[in-house]
This record gives C-alpha cells, structure tokens and sequence, in this order.
C-alpha cells in the first residue's frame, strides 16, 4: 500500500493567477500563490510562489519556493529562488538555495546557535620589525637659494647706459 505525502506536504490553498488577495492567511498545509497577495502568510507545510505571482508581504513556512516576486521578510527552514524568482527581503533560514538566474536583495540569517569548529590560526612567520618613519622625514624640505651671478651672455641682454655724446 502506498504511503501519503504528509499533509504539510499537500497544496490545500491556491491564489490563482487571476486572483488579488489582501489580508493575512494561516493554514496548516501546503499552499501556492500565483496571484497578487499582499498581507502575511503563515503555512505550517510548503509555500510555493509560482512564476506569476507578485507577494508584499511577511512570510512564514516550513519550505518556501519562488519562481516569482517576493518582497518582503521570509522566516522558515528552507527557502529556494528559482531562476525567475526575485527576492527583496532579509531571510532567516536552516537552508538557501539560490538557482542561476535567481535574484536576492537583503539579507540572511541562520537558525539555531551552531558554533563553527575552533580553528587554529596559521602561524605567522617573523618578520622583520618595521619601524614607522617621522613624518618630517617624508615633507619636502624648502631651501634658500642665493640668485646665482649673471653669467657674461646675460650680460648682452641688458640695457647698457651710453655717455651721452
């Protein structure tokens, strides 16, 4: 005998492309929005966001996936941005899987307080010690300089007084 999807799993709820909703919906199965919905979504199961749809709103849902536009926070356990999804919002998720093509605009977080395995730092190699240098030492230094003598071709150039004749 074949066994049942769990009922998290089924799609019970369905916004049709054709359909605008606004408001705010909880279900406690599967839902797919194709339509406009603005509002906030609470599904215990799956969320589905199919290609056409446009969502304003705060999500929640044990599995999300997006083929449309969603703008808006998304908080579940794992969260997938097909190749024509568009996402402006901050994540908080277990799992992210952005396909090609997929966009995101915001942020993400991770559930749980999973801490990373303590890693040694590399050692550092001694190096030399660099002293820092006086900034005095890097200005240009202004000097005085005596105006040099006039060299005998100069001298040509002048205007020479004439005694008077």
């Amino acid at each position: 005998m074949p066994v049942s999807a769990p009922a998290a799993a089924k799609i019970e709820t369905v916004i049709g492309p054709n359909a605008h909703f606004r408001g705010d919906v909880q279900s406690d199965g599967g839902m797919r929005i194709d339509g406009i919905f603005e509002g906030n979504v609470e599904v215990i199961g799956n969320l589905v966001i199919g290609e056409s749809a446009k969502v304003v709103a705060e999500i929640t849902a044990q599995n999300v996936s997006i083929s449309g536009a969603v703008k808006g926070n998304v908080n579940g356990n794992r969260v997938e941005i097909l190749e024509t999804g568009r996402v402006w919002g901050d994540l908080t998720i277990n799992s992210l899987l952005l396909n090609e093509g997929a966009y995101f605009r915001g942020r993400t977080m991770m559930h749980g307080d999973i801490e990373p395995p303590m890693i040694e730092a590399p050692k550092r190699t001694a190096e030399p010690e660099k002293k820092p240098v006086p900034v005095e030492e890097h200005r240009a230094k202004i000097v005085d300089v005596e105006p040099r003598p006039k060299q005998p071709e100069e001298k040509n150039n002048e205007e020479v007084s004439r005694p008077n004749a």
